[in-house]
C-alpha cells in the first residue's frame, strides 16, 4: 500500500511539474503515463497499452458535438450577432437601476447560446460590455467585476463545450447535462444581478430612462436569428427530434442559411471559420485521447481507490464528500485551464462519485461551475488575463475588483450542492 501511495504521488507530481514549466497539458499527461509505465511500480509498458485508449477513447459519437458547437460559435461571431444580442439586452433591462450593468449580465446569458466558453464570452463580449459601462459613467471596479463574473455563465447554460467533454469522459447523456445547466445558469445570472443592484444602490445611482416596448420589439427582431439557436438545440432535444450532437449539426446548418439570407459572410470567411474550428477540434480531441490513456493508468494504479479511502477516512457523508471534492476543484481551477482539469480529473473522480452515491449529472454541473470560478481566481485565472488584454485596467487591479463577485458565485455553488434537485429536476423530469 505504501508503494501505491508513492506511485500516486509520482503520478500527480510529474504531471504538475511538467504543466508548471509550460509543457502542454496533453503532452504532460502522455509523458506522465509513459514515465509511470516505465517505473517499477506501474503497469508494464507496451504499444498496445498506449494505442488502445488513444483509439477507443475517441471512438464515440458524442465527440462529434465538439466541432459542430465550436463552428457554431465562430459562425455567429462572424455574423456580428454579439452586438445585436447586446442591444436587445440593453433594451430589455437597461432601464433598471444600474441598467447597463444588468445588461452586461443578461447579454452574457444570451451569448452563452453562441459560444459555450467562458473565455470566448470574456474576449468576445468583454470589450463591448466594459466600454459600454464606462460610457455610462461606471467605475472600473464595477465594470470589471460584472464583466468577469458574468462571463462564466456561458459554460453553464447550454450549449457548453466543457459539458460535452465531461459527458464524453463520464459517459453521461450530453442532452441531460445541457438541461441540467439551465436552472443553475439562470440562478447565477439572477444572483449577480442582485449584487449589482445592491452595489449601484449603495453608490446612489438611479435608473436612467424608462421601459420602451417599441425598442424592445425592434431589437428583438434583429436578435431573433441568434436567439433561436438555443431554442432549436434544447427544443430539438426535448422533442426527441435529434440528440445533442445532431442538434449542433442542425444549428450549424440553420446558421449557414441565416448567414446566406441576412448575413454578408463570404465563402472565404466560411473557410476561415471551418479551418480554425477544425484546429480547435483537433487540439481538444488530442487532449481527450491522451486523457483516456491517463485515466487507464490511474485505474491500473488504483488511484481512485486510494482517493476513496482518503476521503472516507474523513467522512462518509455524501454532501461532505462532495464539498471536499469541490475544495480540491477550486484549488485546481486557480492554476489549470477548465478543459485540462476536466480531462485529468474526471477519469480519477468518477469511481469516487459512484462509490459515494453522488449523481453524475449533478456532479458534472457542480464540477464545471467550480472550475469556472477558478478561471476568475488569482493568481492564474485565465479570465483575469483576458480582461487585462481587452480593457485598459491593470491586472493587479482586476484581481481586486472581482473579489466582491465571488459572493454570488459561491452562493449559487453551495445552493446547488445542498439542493441537488436544482440541477437534476429538469433533465430527469423532461427526459424520462
Amino acid at each position: 500500500m505504501n508503494e501505491l501511495y508513492v506511485i500516486g504521488i509520482l503520478f500527480l507530481g510529474v504531471l504538475l511539474l511538467l504543466y508548471a514549466i509550460g509543457v502542454p497539458v496533453a503532452i504532460a499527461m502522455g509523458a506522465t503515463s509513459v514515465v509511470v509505465m516505465l517505473s517499477p511500480y506501474g503497469p508494464a509498458f507496451s504499444l498496445e497499452t498506449v494505442a488502445n485508449p488513444l483509439l477507443f477513447g475517441l471512438n464515440t459519437f458524442s465527440l462529434l458535438a465538439i466541432p459542430f458547437y465550436l463552428l457554431l460559435g465562430r459562425l455567429m461571431n462572424r455574423m456580428g450577432f454579439t452586438e445585436e444580442l447586446f442591444d436587445f439586452a440593453n433594451a430589455l433591462v437597461g432601464w433598471l437601476r444600474g441598467g447597463i450593468a444588468q445588461v452586461n449580465v443578461v447579454a452574457s446569458m444570451l451569448f452563452s447560446g453562441m459560444s459555450g466558453l467562458a473565455v470566448a464570452d470574456a474576449s468576445g463580449l468583454g470589450r463591448v460590455e466594459f466600454t459600454a459601462m464606462k460610457n455610462y459613467g461606471y467605475d472600473d471596479d464595477l465594470s470589471i467585476g460584472v464583466t468577469g463574473s458574468s462571463s462564466i455563465i456561458g459554460p453553464i447554460i447550454p450549449p457548453s463545450v466543457p459539458v460535452i467533454i465531461y459527458g464524453v469522459l463520464a459517459e453521461e447523456s450530453i442532452g441531460a447535462l445541457f438541461l441540467a445547466g439551465i436552472v443553475p445558469g439562470v440562478l447565477l445570472g439572477i444572483a449577480i444581478m442582485c449584487l449589482v443592484y445592491v452595489l449601484v444602490r449603495m453608490r446612489g445611482m438611479e435608473a436612467t430612462g424608462g421601459l420602451d416596448l417599441g425598442r424592445i420589439a425592434s431589437t428583438f427582431l434583429k436578435a431573433l436569428p441568434a436567439l433561436l439557436i438555443p431554442i432549436i438545440i434544447i427544443g430539438g432535444i426535448l422533442g426527441g427530434f435529434f440528440t445533442a450532437t445532431e442538434a449542433g449539426a442542425v444549428a450549424v446548418i440553420y446558421t449557414l442559411v441565416v448567414g446566406g439570407i441576412w448575413g454578408d459572410m463570404t465563402l472565404y470567411q466560411f473557410y476561415e471559420e471551418v479551418r480554425d474550428s477544425t484546429i480547435e477540434t483537433f487540439a481538444l480531441t488530442f487532449i481527450i485521447g491522451i486523457a483516456a490513456l491517463y485515466g487507464l493508468i490511474a485505474l491500473r494504479l488504483q488511484l481512485p481507490q486510494l482517493l476513496v479511502e482518503a476521503i472516507t477516512a474523513i467522512t462518509e457523508d455524501t454532501t461532505m464528500i462532495l464539498l471536499l471534492i469541490v475544495v480540491l476543484l477550486l484549488i485546481v481551477g486557480t492554476f489549470m485551464e477548465t478543459i485540462a482539469a476536466i480531462t485529468i480529473l474526471v477519469p480519477v473522480l468518477m469511481p469516487v462519485i459512484s462509490i459515494a452515491g453522488i449523481d453524475p449529472i449533478h456532479f458534472g454541473i457542480v464540477m464545471i461551475l467550480t472550475l469556472m470560478i477558478g478561471l476568475l481566481t488569482p493568481p492564474f485565472g485565465i479570465i483575469l488575463f483576458v480582461l487585462d488584454k481587452v480593457t485598459p485596467v491593470a491586472l493587479e487591479d482586476i484581481m481586486v475588483y472581482v473579489l466582491p463577485f465571488y459572493i454570488p458565485l459561491i452562493a449559487v455553488l453551495l445552493l446547488i450542492i445542498f439542493f441537488p434537485g436544482l440541477v437534476t429536476y429538469v433533465p430527469y423530469e423532461l427526459m424520462n
